[in-house]
């Protein structure tokens, strides 16, 4: 039997997030009321093997979603065509009611959508500081016009290093704010990664396997981020293998297995899914599983 989170009471902003996903069913692709992110028809193969073909997906703003499967399950293939990392071969997808074909990855960060890594992607030969200011979208001085011009972008650029030295307090990394980013240990890295994604003051914050490498520890200090960007208003959709930390954060769970979406529903709803024991262990050997959910 896992060993059981602390209870943690929830938030104001953790009942009105269930309280809209109580009318939703259990059933794969569900119409959520209030979604931030739909996919359609979205499908991807490489070659003859085919990583992704999700029917319908849609993500419930203000909520905190998990997105679960065995490995292979093809979770960070669909961020990467959700994100503009990669392009499906078929299928529409939007943010927001936006369209996101044909949107650059860097594009989907300027209208509210961000994602983090299985493996953190700091530029290691910048101090963190910098690492934080390259985060912010919208700078003026990044126009070569403006970048001779100090009037133009000086402001701008105290607000933004205001902003990162208020992200560094908050993650507990300003001790390391002139440190060169190559020097953080894997879990520093974690917490700068998500910082810097909060730079550009997102709607939809997208975390592939955040706890993955992290001490127990620092895994708590995680659990608490993450429920604070939903406290404040931000939706969250994450990958992740802790059951135990899924089971604690997520208002609903989706299950991916070879490409496809098996089952949507509540942490609990998902413990006793025979469908998704069954994409775990294989049929009937779930009982095992469904002690350690």
């Amino acid at each position: 039997m896992a060993a059981e989170a602390p209870h943690v009471e929830p938030s104001a902003a953790t009942v009105v997030a269930r309280e809209a996903l109580s009318v939703v069913p259990a059933t794969p692709g569900a119409e959520k009321p209030d979604p931030i992110m739909t996919a359609a028809g979205v499908r991807r193969s490489f070659g003859g093997i085919v990583a992704v073909d999700v029917d319908r997906v849609e993500i419930q703003r203000g909520s905190i979603t998990a997105l679960i499967g065995p490995n292979g399950a093809g979770k960070t293939t669909f961020f990467n065509l959700m994100t503009g990392f990669d392009t499906p071969d078929t299928g529409t997808w939007s943010f927001n009611g936006n369209s996101l074909e044909k949107v650059a990855a860097h594009k989907t960060a300027a209208m509210g959508m961000v994602r983090t890594f299985q493996l953190t992607k700091s530029l290691t030969k910048m101090s963190v500081i910098e690492n934080m200011k390259l985060g912010a979208t919208g700078q003026t001085g990044e126009k070569w016009w403006n970048g001779v011009l100090p009037f133009r972008w000086r402001a701008q650029e105290h607000e933004i290093e205001a902003r990162a030295d208020e992200l560094l307090r908050r993650f507990s990394l300003e001790h390391m704010r002139n440190e060169y980013a190559g020097t953080l240990s894997g879990g520093q890295r974690k917490l700068l990664e998500m910082s810097r994604a909060l730079m550009t003051k997102p709607q939809l914050v997208m975390l592939d396997e955040p706890m993955a490498g992290v001490n127990p520890a620092l895994k708590q200090s995680l659990n608490h981020h993450i429920r604070g960007l939903r406290d404040e208003g931000m939706t969250v959709l994450f990958v992740e293998h802790d059951m135990d930390m899924v089971h604690d954060l997520s208002d609903w769970v989706i299950v991916m297995a070879e490409g496809r979406i098996i089952a949507e529903g509540t942490p609990d709803q998902i413990s006793s899914n025979t469908a998704v024991i069954d994409a775990y262990l294989g049929a009937h050997q779930g009982k095992s599983f469904l002690e350690d959910l």
